[in-house]
């Protein structure tokens, strides 16, 4: 009797698990703004981190700015690398190592899943060959490389099945080049890279005409793919996908994660790859194929950013630290965190293939993700923003609830894996979109795989030719 009570009061005591919301609350709670304005500092510190600047000196300039990104790293306990290619071009009149600095996060279980949060730590003023004075680049990007840099901090003392990439990119004012020296390590490596979360200029909430806001973050994302969208185009133009891309997918996965958190940050989707005329460094991403979008401050101040530091007519110019809102970049850097997080301990979505036209049913198949014990299929009207409707799909290798419940089922093949398909009764697929993620153990979500052209989380490969 005493045993029974006392495994009764035990069971009692046990706290509930946490949501997988509760969870990511408490790991982005010691996000701080505080310590990423020191990092800004610091960062300005070096003078310059112009491309062209030396690349030698240990106080100033870019090599000096690198070497110290790396120690920060590595104080927290990562494993750094630092890629390298030498490029010339427009920017860079002679042959010049462009290097990146980068700590590696091995996840426990699906090393090869990678999630990516990267900013550009090169900075600039005016003249953009200018590389001798001073560029303080405090917001531009100095603001990106410290939420990197607090990302690294905070999540270093967390483990996750999937592995998370911090980078602090070069060259970017140059020409991306930065973003094309990790793409090319990242394929080199044979990483299977799940979403690439690209943040520039994300720390000041006012604009150059005066108007604020604190309370919103641009999500930029590319709509067709653009690696693999000229053999696509037939294909889009006949079943859809225009606004699919795995990209676009990041960005609702972005905006829906900011809304349930509450971290007083709303997400504005820019339904473009990036602002009107210009490029960042998610751009190299895009064109290899691997998912990526750019985070962006609400408001852009042109008078703050790829200026000299001076005073014309009363007026303010250049990049400095006492321009930027840490408040505000704090909340960006709990919205990355939280999403590193998140994406880092799901499975990496499916690949889904929709079926139904001439019918008054739709059905979906794919096959089944390493580590799922379940998907939530999604479906939305063609003319909506947002999924609207859901159905869970149970994977019977993990468990069974319902044995009537859509689910996943073993097929013989070899190797062995699992072939998932549900239908959708009286849903005609010419009126909707559809799409499917994948569910780990513990509830975390992986963004929506849109099932259209295209719509894989993954470089888009051509069919084979079929056999005459």
């Amino acid at each position: 009797m005493p045993f029974i009570i006392l495994a009764a009061a035990m069971i009692a005591a046990t706290p509930p698990a946490q949501t997988p919301d509760a969870r990511l609350r408490a790991i982005i709670a010691p996000v701080s703004g505080a310590r990423m304005k020191r990092t800004v500092e610091a960062l300005v510190s070096f003078g310059t981190r112009h491309t062209l600047s030396s690349q030698t000196d240990p106080k100033r300039g870019i090599g000096a700015a690198l070497e110290w990104t790396r120690d920060e790293f590595q104080s927290f306990g990562l494993p750094t690398e630092r890629p390298c290619d030498t490029f010339t071009g427009d920017r860079i009149p002679q042959p010049t190592p462009v290097c990146d600095m980068v700590a590696i996060q091995r996840g426990t279980e699906r090393p090869n899943d990678v999630v990516i949060i990267q900013g550009h730590i090169d900075s600039r003023v005016t003249d953009v060959m200018n590389f001798t004075s001073d560029a303080p680049g405090a917001n531009d990007d100095g603001s990106g490389t410290a939420a990197v840099i607090e990302a690294a901090r905070v999540l270093s003392k967390h483990k996750f099945p999937g592995t998370i990439v911090y980078a602090a990119l070069s060259g970017e004012e140059e020409g991306l080049y930065g973003g094309k020296v990790l793409a090319n390590y990242a394929k080199a490596q044979g990483w299977n890279v799940v979403t690439v979360l690209n943040n520039d200029i994300i720390g000041n909430s006012c604009g150059s005409d005066g108007v604020c806001d604190a309370t919103h973050v641009r999500v930029l994302s590319e709509g067709p793919r653009s690696q693999g969208q000229a053999e696509l185009a037939a294909a889009t133009h006949s079943l859809g996908g225009e606004n699919d891309s795995p990209s676009r997918n990041i960005s609702r996965y972005l905006d829906s994660l900011a809304d349930r958190l509450k971290i007083g940050l709303d997400v504005r989707q820019i339904w473009r790859t990036d602002r009107f005329g210009r490029g960042g460094d998610h751009i190299p991403f895009l064109e290899m194929g691997f998912p990526a979008a750019r985070l962006s401050v609400a408001v852009e101040n042109y008078d703050w950013q790829h200026q000299d530091v001076r005073v014309e007519k009363g007026k303010q110019y250049g990049d400095t630290v006492d321009h930027m809102d840490f408040a505000y970049l704090e909340k960006v850097a709990k919205l990355n965190i939280a999403a590193l997080a998140a994406i880092a301990s799901a499975p990496p979505p499916p690949e889904p293939i929709v079926e139904g036209a001439v019918s008054t049913d739709t059905k979906l198949n794919w096959r089944g993700v390493s580590s799922a014990v379940a998907y939530v299929v999604r479906w939305r009207r063609t003319d909506s923003s947002g999924w609207e409707q859901q159905r869970k799909v149970l994977d019977r290798n993990a468990f069974v609830e319902k044995p009537n419940d859509p689910s996943c089922h073993m097929t013989n093949n070899e190797p062995p894996w699992t072939e998932c398909f549900v239908s959708l009764p009286h849903i005609r697929v010419d009126d909707w979109v559809f799409g499917v993620s994948s569910v780990s153990e513990d509830g975390f979500e992986s963004p929506v795989a849109s099932a259209v052209p295209g719509g894989a989380f993954k470089p888009w490969v051509a069919p084979p030719p079929e056999k005459k």
